[in-house]
């Protein structure tokens, strides 16, 4: 399985100039194109590939780990932009002759199914494109293939068109999301992460929770949180807040295994926690046709307590095994350092209120980027000139984007830049402060390269489906195995979402199984958006589950232990996360898809206490030591409140109260007798 930044893996300043400069121009064609939109949205998306295809086979090697030799990477990288210079120059006539290629259309068609496949094996390795290439292989031979999986037939040239021309293959959803909301998001991201948001963000965990029991664990659950709050990538919070974390773990007695799987579980949950969820998230969105808003409210509840769990059992496994925090002294103020670096949360605050206001992302992506980079440009204004007239100016100047950028326009925004950068480069310090919003845009555009690649190949998907009609089909065989049985249908999909996600990232699992699992689903009376997130949410599992799990096998280098033992241990700590898609199932309440607040929350405080049963019964601790009986009860009773059949909820809740009356008479004895 190959790195996914293994190609990149060096900092901006470290790259040959040439590659530096690809990089920067990739971010300002998305950051123009998403402002002012001077080119139609097939030419966006055929230039947001280009650009990614240019970045591979100048990055990324055929074979092994040293750079790619500069011929024939040049001959590729100019080969992909070709392919989308090709689509804009002759997109009025290609849009004419739809579906009736020429001879030409159909060599840059077979160039780009080619450039697209191979960048993907540079990227992520053979197991997606061989998943994609079986797809491809169906909708060539599929019509010789027995019952019900055989369709009608389609010519080479029928699925050329198809995948390489329109909007249903290469350049379909997924592409459109990752050139547009996508992009913009991870720009965000890498600019805040320039700023300084990442200390930030561990300066605050570590003064919260350093100190307390087993708290370096905690701090890498707290950290790993709130850095999902603006990356949504849980293989890139693994490699920045695992850095710090799971060597402090180790530091202070926890074993490996057990710090690698910690960071890892955390970090995956940062795909689901809003603001800026994964790009799933978004890929969702446009696929259902819902607000992403409605999404991000979906799966605030589920990653609550996702995070709430996994800290529940960080804290259950210190108490068991005595693990002891820092000491008080050693760890910073926490609200001191909000109290320094507070201007670095006025992007992320705006850009939850304009994504819950009802502005659409890619319009408070591009508000926040261009805040994020106002926010470094003045705080270095400020720092490096004393003069009281410059740092009024800037505020006045932000005060004044803040409230009135919706009137404006982004217009405005990137005006407001231009002057911070013209009055920075004239003050001392301020060209370097311009080469780190540089280095910003060129990070940007290295975390595109995956989840961008992975959203042009799985077009294949995309397109031989909704080109054949064998989604349906799988959805049948689902539904009849099932036998209009909602729980086995749900755990087939499970399993399916988890399979997937030995080989494959979350993407294009997430978009296989929706387009064949969530149907079934969708059958069997799970509301849309409900059975999407329950795909989604597996999907994401998919990445901590043995024997692939790269999250944890991410960790492994950092933690100098065994990816395996580590995934082993990480689905010990999200055990009780995997409860809580099924409990939303059965009573959607839980992603705020019922009918009253009442009922939602009954249902986080039902799912709050499962969750707690199942994080005991799974480390066998609570206020000390659990027994085999103590365990199979919790256990039991974290059953009942998941299931939703009548009386269920009144079991559970009697075994619960069983339970903790029981264990908590027992340690009153236990305590009194070693006093």
């Amino acid at each position: 399985m190959n790195d996914p930044q293994q190609g990149l893996e060096t900092k901006p300043g470290d790259w040959p100039k040439a590659l530096f400069f690809v990089a920067l121009a990739f971010s300002i064609y998305q950051i123009i194109t998403a402002a002012f939109h001077p080119v139609s949205s097939q030419v966006l998306r055929a230039g947001h590939v280009g650009f990614l295809l240019m970045l591979v086979f100048l990055a990324f090697p055929a074979y092994g780990k040293s750079r790619p030799w500069q011929p024939a990477a040049w001959v590729l990288a100019l080969a992909g932009l070709g392919t989308a210079l090709y689509q804009w120059y002759f997109e009025a006539d290609l849009i004419q002759r739809s579906g009736d290629l020429t001879t030409a259309d159909f060599v840059v068609g077979i160039l780009l199914m080619v450039l697209i496949f191979e960048a993907a094996r540079r990227v992520m390795g053979i197991a997606l494109p061989v998943i994609c290439g079986l797809f491809l292989l169906y909708g060539l031979f599929g019509e010789y293939l027995p019952g019900d999986l055989a369709h009608r037939g389609y010519g080479f040239d029928q699925i050329v068109n198809q995948l390489a021309f329109g909007t249903e293959g290469f350049y379909g959803t997924p592409t459109y999301v990752s050139a547009t909301y996508i992009f913009l998001f991870i720009l965000f991201g890498a600019f805040l992460e320039q700023a300084g948001m990442i200390k930030l963000f561990t300066d605050f965990s570590m003064g919260l929770f350093g100190h307390k029991l087993g708290g370096p664990a905690k701090v890498s659950v707290a950290s790993s949180a709130l850095m999902g709050t603006i990356t949504g990538s849980g293989v890139a919070n693994v490699v920045t807040t695992g850095q710090f974390t799971i060597p402090l773990m180790k530091r202070f007695g926890y074993r490996p295994a057990f710090a690698g799987a910690v960071e890892a579980t955390s970090s995956m949950g940062s795909q689901i926690m809003p603001p800026v969820m994964g790009a799933v998230a978004f890929i969702m969105a446009e696929t259902i046709n819902v607000p992403y808003v409605e999404v991000a409210k979906a799966a605030l509840i589920p990653a609550l307590l996702y995070f709430g769990s996994v800290f529940w059992i960080v804290h259950l496994e210190a108490k068991r095994q005595n693990l002891r925090g820092l000491p008080k002294d050693q760890c910073p103020s926490a609200w001191g350092a909000v109290k320094q670096n507070w201007f670095l949360l006025i992007p992320l605050v705006v850009l939850v209120y304009l994504l819950f206001s009802g502005r659409t992302p890619m319009f408070s992506g591009t508000v926040g980027l261009a805040l994020t980079a106002i926010v470094i440009l003045g705080s270095a204004l400020i720092l490096r000139v004393s003069s009281r007239a410059l740092r009024f100016a800037f505020w006045i100047a932000l005060g004044v984007l803040c409230a009135g950028f919706f009137q404006l326009g982004i217009g405005v925004v990137f005006m407001v830049i231009g002057a911070l950068v013209a009055g920075c480069w004239f003050v001392k310090g301020g060209r370097e402060t311009l080469v780190i919003c540089l280095h910003a845009l060129v990070e940007g555009a290295r975390h595109a390269v995956p989840v961008g690649i992975a959203c042009a190949l799985v077009g294949v998907i995309i397109g031989v489906v909704s080109l054949t009609g064998i989604a349906t089909t799988f959805a049948g065989y689902i539904l009849a195995i099932g036998q209009d049985n909602l729980f086995l249908s749900l755990v087939l999909t499970m399993l399916t979402c988890l399979v997937l996600g030995m080989g494959i990232p979350t993407i294009p699992n997430y978009i296989i199984t929706s387009a064949i699992a969530a149907p079934a689903l969708l059958e069997l009376g799970v509301p849309l958006l409900v059975s999407h997130m329950f795909v989604f949410y597996f999907g994401l599992m998919a990445d901590l589950t043995p024997p692939v799990a790269l999250a944890c096998f991410a960790a492994a280098p950092i933690a100098r232990e065994s990816g395996f033992k580590i995934s082993l241990w990480a689905v010990r700590i999200a055990a009780a996360g995997f409860v809580v898609p099924f409990m939303a199932v059965y009573d959607p309440a839980l992603m705020m898809q019922g009918d009253s607040w009442l009922a939602t929350l009954y249902m986080l405080f039902k799912a709050a206490l499962a969750v707690c049963l199942w994080g005991s019964a799974v480390v066998g601790q609570f206020q000390q030591r659990m027994g085999v009986l103590e365990r199979l009860l919790a256990a039991a009773a974290g059953v009942m409140l998941v299931m939703a059949a009548p009386l269920t909820d009144e079991i559970g809740f009697l075994l619960a109260a069983v339970f903790f009356g029981a264990h908590y008479l027992r340690h009153r004895r236990v305590s009194a007798a070693a006093a």
